[in-house]
C-alpha cells in the first residue's frame, strides 16, 4: 500500500465501490484458477434480463401462432384434395372402367378397349396410394400441432422465471433501501484490514513517517 493511498484512505477520499469491485474480481480470478474473468456487461437498455425474456415470450408466441395458421392451411388443402379424389376423380375413373368393361365384352377383338380398361385400373391403384399418402401427411400434421403445444409450456416456464426475478429484484431493492444515515456521514471503509493476504501494504518505517507528518 502506497503512502498516497494511505493519505487518501485517512482523508476519506477513496471510491469504495471501485475497491469492492476490485476485491470481488480478485476473488473471482483466484477461484477461476488465476484466469481472467470477463467483466459483466455494462448496465444499459439492452442488458435488461426481464425485458429480454418478455421479448422472447412475445416473439415466440407470435411465431408459434403464425406456424399454427400455416399448418392449418396445409391440413385444409390436403383434406380438399382427399375429398376431390374420393368424389369426382374416383367416380369418373370408375365410370370409365365400367364403360371399357362393356366395350371389351361387346368387342373382344379390339385391343384398345382392353388397354383402356387396364390403364384405368392402374389409375385407381395410383389414386389409392395417393389417398394413403394424404392420410399419412394429415397424421403427421396432427403430430406437429401436438408438439407445438410445448411452446406454450415453455412460455409459461419463462414467465415463471420472470416473476421470480421480479420478486427477487423487489425484495433486494427493499432489503438494500436507503437508510436514515446519510452517505457523507458514514465512516470511510478501509481498503485493507489486518490479516488480508496482500503485498500492497505500507511497512513500519513508512507508517511511522506518515504518523509523524500528521503531527506537523
Amino acid at each position: 500500500m502506497s503512502e498516497e493511498e494511505i493519505t487518501a484512505l485517512t482523508s476519506g477520499n477513496v471510491d469504495l465501490s471501485s475497491v469492492e469491485v476490485e476485491d470481488k474480481r480478485a476473488e473471482a480470478i483466484e477461484e477461476n484458477g488465476g484466469g481472467a474473468v470477463p467483466p459483466p456487461p455494462p448496465p444499459s437498455e439492452d442488458s435488461r434480463m426481464v425485458e429480454q425474456l418478455d421479448d422472447v415470450t412475445k416473439d415466440s408466441e407470435k411465431k408459434a401462432s403464425e406456424i399454427f395458421d400455416s399448418v392449418e392451411i396445409i391440413n385444409e388443402s390436403l383434406a380438399n384434395i382427399e375429398e376431390e379424389l374420393s368424389n369426382e376423380i374416383k367416380n369418373s375413373i370408375q365410370w370409365n372402367i365400367e364403360m371399357f368393361e362393356k366395350l371389351t365384352k361387346q368387342f373382344p377383338n379390339i385391343s384398345q378397349f382392353q388397354e383402356g380398361l387396364d390403364k384405368n385400373k392402374e389409375v385407381v391403384k395410383s389414386l389409392e396410394e395417393i389417398t394413403d399418402a394424404l392420410y399419412n401427411n394429415q397424421d403427421e400434421i396432427m403430430v406437429i400441432m401436438d408438439k407445438m403445444q410445448y411452446q406454450d409450456i415453455h412460455r409459461q416456464k419463462i414467465e415463471r422465471v420472470i416473476n421470480v426475478m421480479r420478486s427477487l429484484a423487489l425484495y433486494m431493492n427493499h432489503l438494500f433501501s436507503s437508510s436514515s444515515v446519510k452517505d457523507e456521514e458514514r465512516v470511510a471503509s478501509a481498503k485493507h484490514l489486518a490479516g488480508d493476504n496482500t503485498e500492497d501494504l505500507v511497512d513500519q518505517d513508512n507508517l511511522e513517517a506518515l504518523i509523524a507528518s500528521f503531527g506537523n
